[in-house]
């Protein structure tokens, strides 16, 4: 591990599973080195996977295989910034279409229970521009979905 500040990933035995997804699905995304454990473990056998290596986005990520003692909940998430319909579709049906689950205003759930924010960039520009009622224009038609239509939220944004 080469970086001083890594984000560690609790899984139910299948870290090697979710950061191959996350390399296939994500750009600037890869699968490093799997580390079996040295010895028994509470959720495994010496010898099975115990971490793995990844990155997520340029982002260094430890997945730890262990157990199910631990769940994933929207107190964290990767929140990815789209630049177009096109990208914002790709990435939240890839993550949908593997499992997951649809939840509002641009968040879904993998199917490791990990939660992601498939944000537009323009959708965080509207709710942050100087305009504010264009901004609430905004914010509440995106109040209103769970994966973002952009056309819908630059319609907004216009009036």
């Amino acid at each position: 591990m080469a970086s001083k500040n890594t984000i560690c990933l609790w899984y139910d035995n299948d870290a090697l599973g979710a950061a191959t997804f996350y390399a296939e699905t994500f750009p600037d995304s890869a699968v490093g080195a799997v580390h079996r454990a040295p010895g028994d473990y509470p959720a495994g056998q010496q010898g099975t996977i115990l971490m793995v290596e990844f990155t997520v986005m340029g982002i260094p990520c430890l997945g730890l295989n262990g157990g199910p003692g631990v769940q994933h909940n929207e107190a964290f998430s990767f929140q990815v910034a789209t630049e177009d319909q096109a990208e914002t579709d790709r990435l939240w049906n890839a993550i949908v279409a593997n499992g997951g689950q649809e939840k509002e205003c641009g968040w879904c759930r993998d199917r490791w229970g990990l939660s992601w924010q498939i944000t537009p960039r323009v959708l965080m520009d509207a709710v942050t521009g100087t305009d504010p009622a264009a901004a609430k224009r905004a914010f509440d038609a995106m109040m209103t979905m769970k994966k973002i239509d952009v056309a819908a939220i630059e319609a907004a944004r216009r009036g």
